[in-house]
């Protein structure tokens, strides 16, 4: 149980995602004029007001996230949070480049954005969706960086004792847009394999304290199913005093007891070609996107909700959103499908709706973000490196799932997530190196 929860956690500190009738509806709300300026703080009397800029499925089950004492601060609307300009400037110079190839596999990509968002025509394009979700799995997350984490489970409003909290890190090992990895075509290492390396270390509770990972995901994911590589996950166990290489092919189980599938953090943390994609449109949004609180590690007591699984005590804004929907290759697959609620600025998730195989639905995702180049909280929290100045990393900093079919659900928690680079390749090298997880035990 421990060894597949920590899968999950390196996942969630993210070192390293309705019927349609329903949604025509929605679409027509996107030219209202909203009934709340910046500034504007709504109250539990107040939340009418978000009813047009919300998905259906989150109005619908909004008792468990509206509550009264909730304070909502309205940010801007459709605030500017540009990319790094590395990364401007890679998705320039690669534009046209990438392409679809077979069973919605990613051909010759090299960095940036593979298909910029503003080209692609949603209702139009018949492989929107997928490109659509090419650019999400690519969109600037920095180098990777690091976080604490604070893992937590609910039931119908009780916090239940089972918790965990640690720190991760991770590192991006190929499709970089620094300029100093251009020669390489994106990658750290000649002849790289691997798009990425993570590896979390449980500290809490006790019984599990030592706990370490590390985790490979490799280019050839992108690719026909038929030739990827699963992930290698390796894990320390402190009482066998040993590593252990375990299995992450069943992606789409759920972890440890909790609502949490591995492919549900960030709303899709997946593999692209193992589903199908369709754009459904795009709306007008309100969420959470800039965040003015300090929770774990800076604070551990902040207001949450009844339930323990709301953001309706911070600051929300109004964005531009494309929707996806995911639909499952593989017939055993928990989900009929999922829709997925997509930033078109900054490419992060907003909302996403898990439906069953009765098409019912089962599971609400969202998430806090923070602005990198917002210093307000706790000063500077995420340093630029060599080829990136400015990180201008609108990156997310908390996962909440609510399992609306249970009342049951989980939040995670790492607020000081920065995507800063490692200091030199020699540190990249000893943090990727599977015997780490040994060294000095």
């Amino acid at each position: 149980m421990l060894q597949r929860f920590t899968i999950t956690v390196l996942a969630a500190a993210g070192l390293m995602l309705a019927a349609a009738p329903a949604f025509a509806q929605a679409e027509d709300a996107g030219s209202l004029t909203p009934s709340f300026a910046e500034g504007d703080v709504i109250d539990f009397e107040g939340v009418k007001k978000l009813k047009p800029f919300l998905p259906e499925e989150f109005w619908d089950n909004r008792d468990f996230f509206f509550y009264e004492g909730m304070k909502l601060v309205i940010g801007p609307t459709q605030y500017d949070y540009p990319n790094a300009e590395a990364y401007d400037t890679a998705t320039k110079t690669h534009k046209g480049e990438a392409r679809i190839g077979p069973d919605n596999s990613l051909e010759n990509y090299t960095t940036g954005q593979p298909f910029p968002i503003e080209d692609i025509d949603c209702l139009g394009d018949p492989q929107a969706g997928v490109k659509i979700m090419w650019d999400f799995s690519y969109r600037w997350v920095g180098a990777a960086g690091g976080a604490k984490f604070f893992y937590s489970y609910w039931d119908r409003g009780e916090q239940l004792p089972l918790y965990y909290e640690g720190w991760a890190k991770g590192v991006r090992l190929s499709h970089r847009p620094e300029p100093q990895y251009i020669e390489e075509g994106g990658d750290i290492f000649r002849g790289e394999k691997r798009k990425e390396a993570s590896g979390p270390v449980v500290e809490a509770p006790f019984d599990a304290r030592g706990i370490m990972l590390l985790s490979y995901r490799y280019k050839s994911s992108d690719g026909p199913q038929a030739d990827a590589k699963n992930d290698d996950t390796w894990v320390y166990v402190p009482t066998l005093r040993r590593v252990r290489r375990i299995s992450t092919a069943q992606r789409t189980d759920a972890v440890a007891g909790t609502d949490f599938t591995f492919d549900d953090l960030f709303s899709f943390n997946g593999i692209v070609p193992q589903y199908e994609w369709e754009c459904l449109g795009e709306r007008k949004i309100i969420g959470p996107t800039n965040t003015m609180v300090k929770a774990y590690p800076y604070e551990k007591e902040h207001n949450f909700g009844p339930y323990g699984l709301s953001y309706a005590d911070d600051r929300w804004e109004l964005r531009d959103a494309v929707v996806v929907r995911m639909i499952p290759k593989n017939p055993d697959h928990p989900y009929h499908h999922k829709d997925i609620y997509i930033d078109k600025q900054t490419m992060n998730a907003l909302y996403s709706f898990a439906y069953d195989q009765k098409e019912e639905l089962w599971k609400i995702i969202w998430h806090n973000k923070r602005w990198s180049e917002d210093h307000s909280l706790t000063g500077v929290f995420y340093e630029g490196w060599e080829g990136v100045e400015k990180p201008n990393d609108n990156l997310i900093v908390s996962d909440i799932i609510v399992n609306v079919q249970t009342g049951t659900g989980n939040r995670i928690e790492f607020w000081d997530r920065n995507g800063t680079a490692f200091k030199s390749k020699g540190k990249i090298r000893r943090f990727i190196d599977v015997g780490r997880l040994t060294k000095g035990r």
